[in-house]
């Protein structure tokens, strides 16, 4: 009993060893977790509107083109819009799920886009599909949301 005992501090002070040497030089393993995003419609004072699955307004920057984050590149505007990240979209009723998709970011990570606009959450958001930020400009832009056909909602 007391070789396994030893046997087993030996390996375990070996794996924790390596870890830190991996650590050190900048190469923890790292667990990579494929993330999936839902996008929903939820009726507002504006209309029906995508939202995110906890029921956040998505909204649209009017700077940027099809299928590219012009956000990133304005300093500071990630932070107050942050992109809808997922790895694997899927539409919720009343989406259309060929409307989805995503774009890689320089990142790496993928933001959600549909019918080729990219989308976006407001940081500041506290209530469940809040209109209020609907055609704010900020950034040089105007956000705005978007309805299930991928049309503005102004």
């Amino acid at each position: 009993m007391k070789r396994t005992y030893t046997l087993a501090t030996a390996v375990l002070a070996g794996l924790a060893s390596a870890c830190a040497v991996a650590a050190a030089q900048g190469n923890a393993p790292t667990a990579r977790v494929a993330r999936a995003a839902t996008v929903n419609v939820r009726s507002t004072s504006l209309g029906r509107i995508l939202v995110n699955a906890s029921g956040f307004t998505l909204y649209e920057f009017t700077r940027d083109s099809r299928n590219k984050n012009t956000c990133m590149k304005v300093s500071g505007c990630s932070a107050v819009w942050p992109a809808l990240s997922a790895s694997r979209p899927t539409a919720g009723p009343g989406v259309r799920a060929s409307l989805l998709s995503t774009i890689r970011l320089p990142s790496g990570a993928r933001q959600v886009t549909y019918a080729g606009h990219p989308l976006y959450l407001y940081r500041e958001a506290t209530e469940r599909a809040e209109t209020g930020y609907v055609g704010v400009s900020h950034f040089g832009g105007r956000w705005d949301a978007l309805n299930a056909s991928g049309g503005t909602v102004k």
